[in-house]
């Protein structure tokens, strides 16, 4: 037979066969199911992530949510706060004014009840006045002394012209 370096090709296509036969059942029976497990781990960890996403996205929405109520929350409690101050404001003013009212009626009556005083120690202080002119005339009167008596009369002469002018 003259083959060059005695090469077998029966051999080598035996070999052949048993490799292909080999890679064959390798790879049904551990290429492909190793494969196919992969395939499904990144497919769930890929589920994974994007849940994640879904809901870092929601989280943000609902952050920005709160804290769009948080901001909303705020602007009324200043608004309560300053209607509060403006209604405290009002009420002192209220109060004040009130107050101010109270007072006035008060010195007023003060003022009248001292007018009404006034007047009652003026028509006290008269009729004491009379009582003495009254005394005094009586003690004139029991002396008999006729000069007495003419300057009593003049001196309550005066006396009424001068409360008649002063009434006039």
């Amino acid at each position: 037979m003259g083959i060059p370096l005695n090469i077998d090709w029966q051999q080598i296509l035996l070999h052949l066969m048993n490799f292909a036969i080999l890679a064959g059942a390798l790879y049904f029976l551990l290429y492909k199911p190793v494969k196919d497990f992969m395939d499904k781990r990144q497919a769930h960890y890929q589920e994974l992530d994007d849940e994640a996403k879904k809901k870092i996205a929601e989280a943000d929405a609902l952050k920005a949510s709160y804290e769009d109520q948080l901001a909303k929350a705020r602007d009324a409690i200043a608004a309560e706060r300053a209607q509060a101050a403006k209604d405290n404001k009002e009420a002192a003013d209220r109060q004040l004014a009130e107050a101010k009212k109270q007072a006035d009626r008060i010195i007023a009556e003060a003022r009248a009840e001292a007018e009404r005083d006034n007047e009652r120690l003026l028509h006290d202080s008269q009729d004491a006045m009379k009582e003495l002119v009254a005394a005094a005339t009586e003690r004139l009167m029991m002396k008999n002394d006729d000069k007495a008596i003419d300057l009593f009369l003049d001196s309550v002469e005066k006396k009424q012209k001068k409360e008649q002018e002063a009434g006039a």
